[in-house]
């Protein structure tokens, strides 16, 4: 007999029931508040998947982080490290649609299963393209490019299945550890490839990384997933579809909307945050004090995404969005203003905070009312804006600093913030249900 709990528990399905059932035998008179992180982790298919992804986002973070270095290594170019960051996230802008059409369509374990296997494969190449000296750039740009578009088709997917592992009333909760578990990623995968890199080497890093792959591929073989539910739709049709409901249902548009501009004119100090070390608080980028500065950036962001299944738990997430761009907004403007290294550090931190309480609040918006039969295909347009929007942000953050300075268009991107926070409401439209019902 199947373990109940081991049932994906995808909202309005009778699996929630079950759950319910063994929850209470299982924790007898333990009890957590509905929407909580620890809501979220005490299911037990969530809690195998998150933790699987964890470990392999830490090897996919230890390999980005060392094939900039290694860019920069072999060429002295930043033009060719900026055409092997393009070759790794490039392709979320432009096969993430693709990917959420495929998550609506075809069999999601087995989609997974195999996008993991084909990263894994291609980081076992790359490890094998850059054993000498003297790597052909040609080649590792185009293994790079066909990780990149791998992790492009497999994001929407991923993202479509974290909501049906754990009950509805719990799904802030599992969204913000899978915000936790996206950060906190980004602050150890980093410290040990760099501590590998100067070691071993780049193919040892890139070899580890692969094997990474291992811990979620067996994870998704334990536990079953659904079905995609038929939508009806076919060839481009269904390609665009997540477009037509988030003209469809304005908090859907709004959020999605949202994330496009917030990235694009609001998140440039990210890529630029050497430039801005160096010219307004004097660290200079290839330094231990600009490591920690990057840390404390990190770490904020990580206690931010867990703030929302905790502190905010209960919190109205379209509320707590509005304010935390007006509150996003003035701590840029005081950091981007700032001219004692010191002071960078907590300030720095504060940002990453509320950066990422934004951007997890945002996520439940977008999803917590989101009919499954279209959430892969939506969700991929959440990672075109969130991730595939960054870099080229940064490309023309670049560009608007270099003719004006770094303060400047630090500033703008706070205007722009709480701009958003002002104008955009992030409800449904009066005379619209539910976003889920159509």
């Amino acid at each position: 007999m199947p373990d109940p709990d081991a049932l994906p528990t995808a909202p309005g399905r009778p699996e929630e029931a079950l759950e319910d059932v063994e929850d209470a035998l299982l924790e007898g008179d333990r009890t957590f508040t509905p929407g909580t992180a620890r809501a979220a982790f005490s299911h037990r298919t969530f809690r195998t998947v998150y933790l699987g992804a964890l470990a392999s986002n830490v090897g996919s973070w230890m390999q980005n982080v060392v094939l900039g270095a290694l860019a920069y290594d072999l060429t002295g170019s930043g033009v060719f490290v900026g055409v092997v960051t393009a070759a790794q996230l490039g392709p979320l802008l432009l096969l993430s649609l693709v990917g959420g059409a495929m998550a609506d369509t075809y069999d999601r374990k087995k989609l997974l299963v195999g996008l993991s296997l084909q990263q894994a494969l291609f980081s076992v190449l790359l490890a094998g393209v850059v054993l000498g000296h003297s790597p052909n750039r040609v080649v590792l740009v185009l293994v790079v490019l066909a990780i990149g578009s791998g992790n492009a088709l497999y994001a929407p997917a991923f993202s479509a299945v974290v909501p049906l592992l754990v009950p509805r009333r719990d799904l802030a909760g599992a969204i913000s550890l899978n915000s936790v578990q996206m950060n906190a990623s980004r602050v150890i995968g980093p410290a040990i490839g760099s501590v590998l890199f100067a070691r071993f080497g780049a193919s040892w890093v890139f070899l580890l990384n692969a094997a990474s792959y291992a811990a979620v591929i067996a994870t998704l073989l334990r536990v079953p997933l659904p079905d995609p539910p038929s939508s009806g739709t076919q060839g481009l049709h269904r390609l665009l579809e997540g477009l037509a409901y988030a003209r469809r249902h304005r908090a859907v548009g709004q959020a999605v909307g949202t994330i496009f501009v917030f990235s694009f004119l609001s998140l440039p100090f990210i890529t630029q945050l050497p430039t801005l070390a160096d010219e307004n608080l004097g660290i200079a980028a290839k330094s231990e004090a600009y490591g920690l500065l990057y840390a404390a950036f990190g770490l904020g962001a990580v206690a931010g995404a867990l703030s929302v299944g905790t502190l905010f738990a209960g919190a109205d997430k379209a509320r707590l969005t509005r304010i935390g761009l007006g509150v996003f907004a003035g701590l840029l403007a005081v950091f981007a203003l700032l001219r004692a290294a010191p002071l960078a550090y907590p300030a720095l931190f504060a940002v990453g905070a509320v950066y990422f309480a934004v951007i997890t609040s945002l996520s439940t918006v977008l999803q917590e009312d989101l009919d499954d039969r279209v959430r892969g295909k939506v969700m991929a347009l959440w990672i075109m804006g969130f991730g595939g929007t960054v870099p080229f942000g940064g490309l023309v953050g670049g560009w608007f600093a270099e003719r004006t300075s770094i303060t400047l268009m630090v500033l703008v991107g706070s205007v722009v913030a709480v701009a958003l926070g002002l104008l955009v409401p992030f409800r449904p439209g009066p005379d619209e249900g539910a976003a889920g019902a159509g």
